[in-house]
């Protein structure tokens, strides 16, 4: 009866709800649902700090007594003084010791109420940094597959916004416990008095509480509905003002159109927040005007139960006040259960987002990478498909790369090279097939002993924002605070020469972000990068094009020094410059995912096959 009287009301009221263009179900109740993840935000909080947590349990236990205590000793107060009016010349000294009662219990209060925004602000900080770690944590668990599907970013962005909702929630949570003590006392001095002052409260109450459910029920499909678009807003905000784009936007003079782009889809987000928000304020009104009629008619009761002489002025004085503070009481319990039900919405998301787990991890009994590798790898029949296409960007690839090989992969754009890199360090599994290494599947080894094993240097390389020092010791972090081999891998990149030139050195703070900030060419970025390479100890190099911004002498230089410097180990180099990848012992030839030819550059030449062909097409320009 009650739900189906819930429901006729929320559809009488809100009808135009079924028109909200979020696509997203408005229905409260299904905020109500999302409660189930408040226990384990819970569990998060205590394993922050149980001592923090303990400490505001205690608090604000004690703070839910003192409004009930502080208005009982104003009842007992008044009752006093009314009595010595009554009968002059009586000890006054209850009086004024029920007047030192209260102001200890208001400087108690106070103190607590400091205490308590204390251990709030302390334990909302601390679960704001550890939140904020554990999400960097799973987020580096995770499959690189997962970071190129949208829907994913979406799920992540919600993810890191949320944790203000997050430290809210907490806060509210601890309130709301607090809030629930004081209105039971409160409800048991009105009950022994007249039961239908609760009775009137509910009346007073109930509307506004299922309007805020309705409305944050909104709230979050309008926010879940533009997830999509704020990044899009966030995009264009970054593009239209970063130095990494300044130059392509002043050259083609795209401001305008960035910023007509950014104000159309501000615009629409704007305006549909605004009609929410009219909506919410007119009936929020309502709902306040119902509230205090209802106040008023509960006034005009305990009146007239005085006027009977049913209740004594301090009688009166405390049912009012009583009456008036359980009302703001349960108002701000109802509306704040309303707003945690709608920010567990916002919490789902958060555990939506460490609910995905990693595809490709570590099976049970691993094993450790040989140390040195013996035969090599050994791709058999592999295949590879991503997500959401309908075309393989390997198939059917068969071929090894022995141990102390160095093999080149050359081909057009999107013939498959970078993927068959990445599936040598297990980022990717292959869809067909399998890879072996020394004999045993890929799959077999420790992940993490693995990728230590692994080398790679890609062609869109990160350029962090870190010092000369640290951009070199991404290749190999734990070794950032020795600087000798930091020096050696810097000196066989060629990056030893332009760290010499920066004012500070190897403690110089590479990019434009920070202050003091020293931005390099592409090409002594490249040699940064390089030197990570050299500095992991690693058993397979793999260079994805790394030197791109290098002219072709520069290349030549980098990729003889590289092979030198990195005897005994395989490695795999990718270049467009044929003149480079023929020192390599052997060049895979891939054509749209398959293998076309294998060889070194004198067999290939002698096939007279499709390497040839460009080889000489390309040896041509240079003439």
């Amino acid at each position: 009866m009650w739900k189906s009287l819930s429901d006729r009301l929320l559809r009488l009221l809100f009808r135009s709800a079924a028109n909200s263009n979020s696509g997203e179900p408005t229905d409260p109740r299904q905020q109500f649902l999302a409660l189930r993840f408040v226990p384990r935000l819970l569990r998060l909080i205590w394993r922050t700090s149980p001592a923090l947590t303990l400490a505001n349990v205690a608090l604000r236990l004690l703070a839910s007594a003192y409004p009930v205590l502080l208005l009982y000793v104003g009842k007992l107060i008044i009752d006093e003084v009314v009595r010595l009016v009554a009968t002059p010349g009586g000890s006054a000294g209850a009086l004024w010791g029920w007047l030192a009662t209260e102001l200890a219990l208001a400087l108690l209060a106070d103190l607590t109420g400091r205490a308590t925004a204390l251990v709030d602000t302390l334990l909302g900080d601390k679960f704001a940094h550890q939140s904020s770690i554990e999400l960097m944590e799973h987020a580096g668990k995770l499959d690189l597959y997962q970071f190129e599907e949208p829907k994913f970013y979406d799920k992540l962005e919600k993810a890191r916004q949320q944790t203000n909702v997050r430290s809210a929630l907490l806060a509210q949570l601890l309130a709301q416990a607090q809030d629930a003590i004081s209105i039971v006392a409160f409800s048991a001095g009105l009950v022994v008095f007249n039961p239908w002052l609760l009775v009137i409260l509910l009346v007073a109450v109930l509307p506004s509480f299922l309007g805020e459910s309705h409305f944050n029920s909104l709230r979050y499909a309008l926010y879940n509905w533009w997830t999509p678009q704020r990044r899009e807003i966030d995009y264009i905000r970054y593009v239209a003002a970063s130095d990494a784009t300044a130059k392509e936007v002043k050259t083609f003079s795209l401001s305008g159109f960035l910023i007509d782009r950014y104000r159309a889809l501000s615009e629409r987000f704007y305006q549909d927040n605004r009609r929410l928000n009219l909506r919410s304020a007119a009936w929020g009104g309502a709902f306040f005007a119902l509230g205090t009629l209802a106040y008023y008619g509960a006034y005009v009761l305990m009146l007239q139960q005085a006027l009977q002489g049913q209740l004594s002025v301090g009688d009166l004085t405390f049912l009012a006040g009583s009456f008036r503070q359980l009302r703001g009481l349960l108002q701000s319990l109802l509306n704040r259960l309303a707003d945690i039900a709608a920010k567990a919405m916002y919490l789902q998301d958060y555990f939506d987002f460490f609910d995905i787990q990693p595809q490709i991890v570590s099976r049970v009994g691993a094993v450790r990478v040989p140390r040195p590798l013996q035969s090599g790898f050994v791709f058999e029949n592999v295949s590879f498909q991503y997500a959401h296409s309908e075309k393989y960007a390997l198939k059917n690839l068969s071929f090894t790369l022995p141990a102390g090989e160095k093999l080149a992969l050359v081909g057009e754009n999107g013939a498959g090279k970078t993927t068959l890199t990445k599936l040598l360090a297990r980022l990717y599994e292959p869809t067909e097939g399998r890879i072996l290494l020394d004999g045993q599947d890929l799959r077999d080894y420790d992940l993490n002993d693995l990728r230590e094993n692994i080398g790679i240097i890609f062609q869109d390389f990160v350029r962090f924002s870190l010092t000369a020092r640290e951009n070199i010791a991404v290749g190999n972090i734990g070794q950032r605070d020795d600087l000798g081999p930091i020096q050696a891998a810097a000196q066989k990149s060629l990056a030893d020469l332009l760290i010499a030139k920066l004012p500070k050195g190897y403690d110089q703070m590479l990019g434009k972000r920070f202050n003091d900030g020293v931005e390099l060419s592409g090409g002594e970025w490249q040699k940064v990068a390089i030197a990570r390479a050299y500095l992991r100890n690693a058993q397979l190099l793999i260079l994805d094009e790394p030197t791109s911004a290098l002219d072709a002498r520069a290349e030549h230089e980098v990729f003889v020094r590289f092979a030198e410097l990195i005897a005994g180990r395989s490695a795999v180099l990718i270049s467009h410059r044929f003149s480079t990848v023929r020192m390599a012992d052997r060049i895979l030839f891939l054509e749209q995912g398959m293998l076309k030819e294998i060889g070194s550059h004198a067999e290939l030449l002698a096939l007279d096959g499709k390497y040839a062909e460009l080889f000489r097409l390309q040896a041509k320009g240079y003439q």
